[in-house]
């Protein structure tokens, strides 16, 4: 049997362990700084391991995965998938246990793109939670609004509109007449709302709630600055090495430039890492759980996966779902006749992955689907209809 290395790795260790075809065992412990993780890369290249594996815990293994690339077979692998396996995992040594598996190929690795497709997701990424805290600091200057019974954000369309945002920018410049601030505000919502608006800009306004404003607009200025340069930093790596795969993915209904670089980021663009289209869908989590027990289904949730992918192609289901004409919106309308309109959009989404395995897999853009009519069927359906139209007639 080959002889196989089991990793174990911590915040602050990595525990080691070599298994070699007679069942001999070699175990030691290396800190993760990186001199440490040199030396283990050195010992296992002089014990001519054959494969690596290691759980893929938080962001620990990336640092230990960087310096091995390259030199050993590397595996990554979920630690669900060793943890469902039997054995006695809590008597034995995790990495132990690890190197067992492997050797007798009881795990497979999980899907690791290359260098520029890492980096491009670490652009993405980086933006989402940006926008997750931008989101979070424009609630607290609601917040600090309702406090001063401020209340334009109960007539503007969202709290970081322009119209807002002027308001509170005003405020912190000690503007505080209700006269002053209306000119601030977009004509339309004036329009629609008449004295209301000026109502809802006269409050209390403080030293103390200047103060904490003008550090939430910095902190909101700053945030959008840096969402906007990850979006650019996206852009100029996939103009640079993904253009024509943006291009492609451009064709499908609902999917723009920004969407199209964040399916690259999380998807990548070499389609052979999954076998089939279905093999997405379940990586994605996008497939219902099978949880079935004496012929009655229990769940069909479902499952977990990719919650990036996931959260970016629900909304590419949601913006084909609106289009006026297509394949998508008609099958979005036909499926909402049996089910909510969110389980829908989730049979939308999955559609749309396949189209997208499609595209990237065989390099052509993306083709509208138009049904082939049956015209004997068609004559059937018309025979039916004349027949209950007579039966009402004649009732």
């Amino acid at each position: 049997m080959r002889k196989v290395r089991g990793l174990d790795v911590h915040k602050d260790t990595i525990f080691m362990c070599i298994l070699d075809g007679n069942g001999q065992v070699r175990s030691e412990e290396f800190s993760t700084l990186t001199p440490d993780i040199e030396r283990l890369r050195d010992l296992l290249v002089k014990e001519s391991v054959d494969e690596v594996a290691m759980e893929s815990t938080g962001i620990y293994w990336i640092p230990v995965w960087r310096i091995l690339e390259g030199h050993l077979n590397l595996k990554l692998v979920n630690p669900y998938f060793i943890k469902q396996l039997p054995g006695r995992k809590t008597d034995v040594k995790d990495a132990q246990w690890i190197a067992t598996v492997l050797q007798k190929d009881l795990i497979k690795g999980s899907y690791i793109p290359e260098a520029n497709i890492q980096e491009l997701r670490l652009y993405e990424r980086r933006q989402v939670r940006l926008s997750e805290s931008i989101t979070r600091i424009e609630q607290e200057i609601d917040r600090h609004l309702h406090r001063c019974n401020i209340q334009i954000t109960n007539y503007a369309s969202k709290v970081g509109s322009k119209s807002v945002m002027n308001v509170v920018k005003a405020l912190i410049d000690s503007e505080t007449r209700p006269e002053e601030l209306l000119k601030l505000i977009h004509g339309r919502i004036i329009n629609k709302h008449k004295n209301k608006i000026i109502e809802s800009l006269i409050g209390i306004v403080s030293f103390a709630d200047r103060f904490v404003l003008r550090q939430c607009y910095d902190e909101w200025e700053m945030l959008n600055k840096q969402q906007l340069d990850c979006l650019f930093a996206m852009q100029g790596l996939c103009e640079q090495y993904y253009k024509e795969e943006m291009e492609l993915l451009c064709t499908i209904p609902g999917i723009q430039k920004h969407s199209a670089s964040t399916l690259i980021a999380e998807l990548g663009t070499d389609m052979n890492a999954f076998s089939t289209a279905s093999k997405l869908v379940g990586w994605s989590g996008l497939c219902p759980r099978n949880d079935e027990s004496a012929k009655k289904i229990k769940s069909r949730k479902i499952t977990n996966g990719n919650k990036y992918l996931r959260r970016i192609i629900i909304q590419c289901g949601w913006g084909a779902s609106r289009n006026k004409e297509g394949w998508l919106p008609q099958k979005f309308k036909s499926l909402c006749k049996r089910m909510s309109s969110k389980k829908a959009l989730v049979a939308i989404a999955r559609k749309l992955l396949v189209i997208i395995w499609n595209i990237l897999l065989k390099k052509e853009p993306y083709r509208d689907y138009v049904p082939q009519v049956d015209e004997k069927q068609r004559q059937r359906q018309i025979q039916k209809l004349e027949k209950k139209l007579l039966e009402l007639k004649t009732a």
